[in-house]
């Protein structure tokens, strides 16, 4: 499947809607002593072989902010800082979670990009998740980071990366366009934005894309609901069937990942990636958890595991919504998500896992 494919197909909306509840598996802890854990995390640091399991037990059961009090206490106690302690203490996919938790949101969004576009060749995988998962005011956050901390602006690097409709894709959702929801309902720009939809597709020969990209890019989600339904006015086949019509190869299989908008819905741009062989009704991306645990999924198939993947969502995911992940993760694939980071990954770096999961369900 072509990149431009694999970004819509699993692209979950919710610019715009109301603040969405959260469900994390890491939350504050009660009776919190900076001094003490930073405190406890040198003596593991120093201890011949490192003391691994107390640094899992202190940063994976801190929250961000506390993890940053952590990091301050640690610096003026040890007088250096935590991160180059903890690169020389640890190794492999355990020290990249580590580096990661000690890190704000943000900032470890920021550096996965960067990381994502460093060097020869692009990890596209790394852009799609973060750009097609984050809000828009989640990115306006990144991009903010990101100038602070590399000096170049995001879309500058994203645009020097990344080509075609991929990049056109990618620019969309970084430069945060889309439209705020407005309690006016505008029949006028429906009406227009629908005709637009059929005039750079079926009614001509050829196929209009940058219309199309534009209009699903930059339009709220509560006007493409009703864009799409004015849509079936013009054309004779709805927005599914056209696309089918209008595009071969890989756009075809890039729009067609843009699945019917369910009513029950708020604030949210219902996607929905088709796979070879699986229904296209079997399974609808209401929002961005059941994303993230088809991820996760795809990244503990076989032996062992995708550990930058695995990583990265446990990392960003688990003051966010990692409970309600795991919950669409047990319902969509009838096995838990702790069980199978036990089954796909070992050693401390599992323990670390299993203590962001959270639990067992």
């Amino acid at each position: 499947m072509s990149l431009v494919s694999e970004f819509l197909g699993q692209l979950t909306l919710s610019y715009g809607a109301e603040e969405e509840p959260t469900f994390p598996t890491v939350v504050p802890v009660r009776d919190f002593d900076p001094a003490k854990d930073a405190a406890r995390i040198e003596t593991a640091i120093k201890t011949k072989g490192v003391d691994e399991q107390t640094l899992i037990d202190i940063l994976t059961r801190r929250s961000s902010e506390q993890r940053k009090e952590i990091a301050f206490e640690y610096e003026r106690l040890a007088k250096k800082d935590l991160p180059t302690a903890l690169k020389g203490a640890l190794s492999g996919p355990l020290e990249a979670l580590m580096l990661g938790l000690i890190k704000g949101t943000a900032e470890y969004d920021a550096s996965e990009l960067k990381a994502s576009m460093k060097g020869l060749g692009t990890d596209e995988e790394t852009l799609i998740e973060i750009v097609c998962s984050r809000s828009n005011e989640e990115m306006l956050a990144i991009k903010r980071v990101y100038k602070d901390m590399f000096k170049k602006e995001l879309e500058k690097d994203v645009a020097g990366d990344t080509s075609g409709d991929f990049l056109k894709l990618l620019l969309a959702l970084v430069q945060t366009k889309r439209d705020e929801p407005s309690n006016v309902v505008d029949y006028e720009k429906i009406d227009d934005d629908a005709r637009s939809l059929y005039e750079a597709g079926v009614k001509r020969k050829g196929t209009d894309v940058t219309t199309w990209i534009s209009i699903m890019a930059q339009r709220s989600v509560p006007h493409l609901r009703k864009v799409f339904d004015r849509y079936k006015s013009y054309s004779p086949y709805d927005m599914k069937e056209s696309i089918r019509k209008e595009v071969k190869g890989d756009l075809e299989k890039s729009f067609l990942t843009l699945d019917y908008i369910d009513e029950r819905l708020t604030g949210h741009l219902t996607v929905k990636l088709i796979r070879p062989g699986v229904s296209p009704h079997s399974g609808v991306l209401e929002n961005r958890q059941l994303y993230f645990a088809n991820r996760l999924n795809e990244a503990m198939k076989g032996k062992g595991a995708k550990e930058k993947v695995v990583t990265r969502i446990l990392v960003s995911r688990c003051e966010v919504d990692l409970m309600k992940i795991r919950t669409e993760f047990k319902r969509e694939h009838k096995r838990s998500l702790y069980q199978t980071i036990a089954e796909h990954t070992k050693g401390d770096y599992q323990m670390a896992l299993l203590s962001l999961c959270g639990g067992d369900d």
